[in-house]
C-alpha cells in the first residue's frame, strides 16, 4: 500500500483529492471544519519535502456553475488551517487551472475551484480525469469520505499515475483502522450498532458476525428485534417487514456464537419531545401510547460490563435521540465507558454521522483511538465491499 511516506516531492506538484465538503451555514462561516484539518498533515508532509500541493475537491451538490457552491468561500478557513496562505482559481481544468498551477512554486498550495461544477466529475469522464491529471506530478488520494464513489477525480484519474500515486497520511489511517477491527483484531472484538433503521445496517451485520464476539444493538433499530420476539414496543419506531430477517440475524449470531446484547431497559416518553413525559419501562413492555427514546439504567450497566471486557470496539450509531438533552444519557454513557475502556488499552473505532455528530457533541473524540471522516465510506468496508478509490491506488 503506497503512502505518502514512500515519496519524497521535492520540486514535484501533488494534486491532491481531499475531502473539503464541509457544512456552511447561511453566511458562508464553515461550522464543522474536522475535514480540513484532517487533510493538514498530508499537506504539510508535501510542503516540508520541498513540494507544492494542489488541492481538488466537490462541496455540496450543485447543477453546474453555481456561486454559493463555490469553494472561494473556505479559502480563508483553508488558509488558517494550514498555517499557509492558499492561492485560488475559479476553474479546476482547462488553461486557468493550468496556468495557476505553472506558476506555482515549492512550498505554495493552489485550491481548484469545485469539481462538481462539470457534471464530467460524479459520472466518471475520463476525458476531464486526464485533463486533471495535467496539473500534477504525483496524484495523493486523501479523501475517504468519497472513495465509495467511482468519480473522475477519486478513481479514473489515477490511470494516468501508474507507479505515481498513493494515499495520503488520512485515507492510509482509515484502512488501517478498519482492517484493525476487521482483520487483525484483538479479541474480544465487540461491534455496536445504534441508529433508527435495521435495513440500513444489515450487510454490515451479516459481514462483521464472523469477526466479533459481542454485538450490541441499541438506538431504534432495537425495537424491531424486540417485536420480532414477540415484545410489546408502544409507539416506538419498528421496521415492521424486517422481523423475520432480526430473528435470522439472532439465530445466526447464536450458530456463530455471537452474544447478541439488546437493552434491558429504556427511557420511554409519551411524545417525541425533550419536553415530553418520561419513564423507565422493561424494553418487552413498553406501554401503548409511549415510545422508547433512549437506553434504560439497566441496559446501560450492561453495555458498560461489555465494552469493559473488549479489546476492540467499533461503535456505528447513537443509543437514543442525542440531539435531545432528556434522551442523550444513554449515548453519553456508552460513550464514556469506551473511553474508559481505551484508556484500558482497547482499540475503539467510531464511524457513521450520528455516532461521530455525539462523540464530537460530548468531547469524546480525543478519548477513543479513532474517529472516522467518511460515513458511507466506512459502512461499506464493513459491509466488506471494495471501494473504487482506494482500488485505484492498489492497482
Amino acid at each position: 500500500m503506497a503512502t505518502i511516506n514512500d515519496f519524497n516531492f521535492e520540486n514535484k506538484k501533488a494534486i491532491i483529492r481531499v475531502d473539503f465538503n464541509v457544512p456552511l451555514d447561511g453566511e458562508f462561516n464553515i461550522t464543522d471544519t474536522t475535514r480540513i484539518e484532517a487533510a493538514k498533515p498530508t499537506i504539510i508532509k508535501i510542503l516540508e519535502d520541498g513540494g507544492s500541493c494542489v488541492l481538488m475537491s466537490h462541496l455540496g451538490r450543485p447543477k453546474g456553475v453555481s456561486p454559493e457552491f463555490s469553494l472561494s468561500h473556505i479559502l480563508e478557513t483553508v488558509s488558517k488551517i494550514i498555517g499557509v496562505q492558499v492561492k485560488f482559481v475559479k476553474d479546476c481544468i482547462g488553461s486557468k487551472a493550468e496556468e495557476a498551477v505553472a506558476q506555482l512554486k515549492a512550498g505554495e498550495i493552489l485550491l481548484l475551484e469545485n469539481l462538481r461544477f462539470y457534471d464530467e466529475e460524479t459520472k466518471g469522464d475520463v476525458k476531464f480525469a486526464e485533463s486533471l491529471s495535467k496539473l500534477g506530478d504525483i496524484y495523493v488520494n486523501d479523501a475517504f469520505g468519497t472513495a465509495h464513489r467511482a468519480h473522475a477525480s477519486t478513481t479514473v484519474i489515477a490511470q494516468f499515475f501508474k507507479d505515481k500515486k498513493c494515499f495520503g497520511s488520512l485515507l492510509a489511517k482509515e484502512i488501517e483502522s478498519i482492517k484493525k477491527v476487521l482483520e487483525d483484531s484483538q479479541k474480544p472484538v465487540t461491534a455496536i450498532l445504534g441508529g433508527s433503521k435495521v435495513s440500513s445496517k444489515i450487510t454490515v451485520i451479516e459481514n462483521i458476525l464472523d469477526k466479533v464476539d459481542h454485538l450490541i444493538i441499541g438506538g431504534g433499530m432495537s425495537f424491531t428485534f424486540i417485536k420480532a420476539q414477540g415484545g410489546k414496543i408502544g409507539n416506538s419506531i419498528c421496521e415492521d417487514d424486517k422481523l423475520q430477517l432480526a430473528l435470522n440475524i439472532l439465530k445466526e449470531a447464536e450458530e456463530k456464537g455471537v452474544q447478541v446484547h439488546l437493552p434491558l431497559d429504556v427511557v420511554a416518553a409519551d411524545d417525541f419531545s425533550n419536553d415530553a413525559n418520561t419513564q423507565i419501562v422493561d424494553i418487552f413492555n413498553i406501554p401503548d401510547g409511549w415510545e422508547g427514546l433512549d437506553a434504560g439504567l439497566e441496559a446501560r450497566k450492561k453495555f458498560y460490563d461489555v465494552v469493559m471486557q473488549s479489546k476492540t470496539i467499533l461503535w456505528n450509531g447513537p443509543l437514543g435521540v442525542f440531539e435531545m438533552e432528556n434522551f442523550a444519557k444513554g449515548t453519553i454513557a456508552l460513550g464514556n465507558s469506551i473511553a474508559e475502556s481505551t484508556a484500558n488499552g482497547c482499540f475503539s473505532l467510531v464511524g457513521g454521522g450520528d455516532s461521530v455528530a455525539a462523540v464530537k457533541q460530548f468531547g469524546f473524540a480525543d478519548k477513543v483511538s479513532y474517529v472516522s471522516t467518511g460515513g458511507g465510506a466506512m459502512l461499506e468496508m464493513l459491509e466488506g465491499k471494495a471501494l473504487p478509490g482506494i482500488e485505484a491506488i492498489l492497482k
